[in-house]
């Protein structure tokens, strides 16, 4: 199976984590599903997940929609990095 590994640094953990969770549902809708997520026991605003891919369409359908990198803006989203695995 495969997995999206990605980290993202951010200005507030708080603030970002309340909109990665609304996010979770169009995730869904598109094959993803949240396995792990992780903070930085040194840097707490640096987050780690991973999510479970059904389909690589689907996966870059998610990161690809306006709404994405409209939520990435809005919760802080200062960096961030991505793999996807197998």
């Amino acid at each position: 199976m495969k997995r999206m590994i990605v980290r993202n640094r951010v200005k507030d953990f708080d603030t970002w984590k309340e909109i990665f969770d609304e996010q979770l549902v169009p995730a869904k809708e598109h094959g993803l599903t949240l396995e792990n997520l992780w903070r930085d026991i040194n840097e707490p605003n640096n987050v780690f997940f991973i999510f479970q891919v059904e389909t690589m369409e689907g996966a870059n359908g998610f990161v690809t929609r306006p709404e994405s990198a409209e939520a990435g803006e809005k919760s802080g989203v200062v960096d961030g990095e991505m793999w996807i695995v197998e």
